[in-house]
């Protein structure tokens, strides 16, 4: 498939059948830019890598991703968590900080473990306002031409926790007006400049309440892939995929009905880590909609890993056994 044909496939529901085509859908009140060939002249002929099947991935197959909290991605460090794991992630995460630009040599290195780099964007020194109003097109256009001449896939989520406090681009700090038209000059700036190999990704913060409502802060199916959703399990906290989750996914299905990535979830230590990671395992590989989830594997003060615990690491192992998380991203 084209980049040209992905942008004018129809978008997936819950009730597409299984070889509906997924990707951000054309729309006549949302412009996607060029369509994707670019205006932008390459140095030498390349085939584009078109991430259409990765969105939706057949047959059920789930991935199953980490983080590491910004620790260099080294094979030996993933070897020693794929050892503890009992199976080699298929997601690795990474934050890429504004002006910072995507570490190709990390992005390569994440590819050719044979994984999916997903890439945490914090628009940490600029205003969402000043994004917005074109302020950083030439930042932004840069960053795209680094991507799209990488030519591996890759997922970006673009100011995560956007309806959360405690970041610039946060609750109290940003309207989501801001943010929806920053969103959407990102975007359509690496459509221009010809970018196929990206899945967006939608990032919320899960809550049961909320300090924001999320719809004002959704750009649009048209530019959008997956929803995004960050939670952790605390001990006087939600601690079940429904209760964390839940309110978020069904606020959200009201506007869209983009596959579900859990994006960063953990579990601090305690009696109830052990069920939190088998309901969390369970509920990802019987769900249709939830395409993977991604563990927060790491102690800031609060020792989040798989092996916390014999107990907890025990129950990781057995449900990540499950032969449809991991599959092998480099193919169909």
């Amino acid at each position: 498939m084209t980049p040209v044909s992905r942008r004018r496939a129809l978008r997936w529901s819950l009730a597409a059948p299984a070889s509906a085509v997924a990707g951000c859908a054309p729309s006549r009140t949302a412009p996607i830019g060029a369509g994707g060939e670019g205006s932008e002249k390459r140095s030498a002929p390349y085939v584009p890598f078109d991430v259409t099947w990765m969105i939706r991935p057949p047959h059920h197959r789930k991935y199953l991703g980490v983080s590491f909290a910004g620790k260099p991605v080294t094979p030996g460090y993933l070897s020693l968590w794929s050892g503890r794991a009992g199976k080699a992630p298929n997601l690795l995460s990474l934050r890429m900080p504004w002006y910072g630009g995507p570490r190709t040599d990390q992005v390569l290195a994440v590819w050719q473990q044979r994984s999916l780099p997903y890439l945490s964007w914090e628009p940490l020194a600029s205003a969402l306002r000043d994004i917005a109003a074109g302020h950083h097109d030439g930042y932004v256009r840069h960053t795209a031409q680094t991507v799209r001449d990488l030519n591996v896939p890759l997922a970006l989520a673009f100011a995560p926790g956007m309806n959360a406090g405690g970041r610039p681009w946060g609750t109290g700090e940003a309207d989501p007006a801001d943010f929806v038209t920053a969103w959407r000059r990102v975007h359509d700036l690496f459509q221009d400049t010809g970018v196929s190999n990206v899945i967006w990704v939608w990032s919320p913060t899960a809550t049961r309440k909320g300090p924001a409502r999320l719809k004002p802060y959704y750009p649009g199916d048209a530019y959008v892939d997956w929803l995004g959703l960050v939670g952790h399990c605390t001990e006087d906290g939600p601690h079940t995929f429904a209760a964390l989750f839940g309110p978020t996914v069904e606020e959200a299905r009201a506007f869209t009905r983009s596959p579900v990535l859990i994006a960063r979830t953990a579990a601090q230590p305690g009696g109830r880590k052990s069920a939190y990671i088998e309901d969390l395992v369970h509920t990802v590989a019987t769900h249709a909609d939830v395409v993977g989830f991604v563990w927060f594997d790491a102690d800031d003060g609060t020792d989040w890993r798989i092996d916390s615990s014999p107990e907890a690491l025990a129950a990781f192992r057995r449900g990540v056994a499950d032969p449809r998380f991991g599959f092998d991203v480099r193919h169909p």
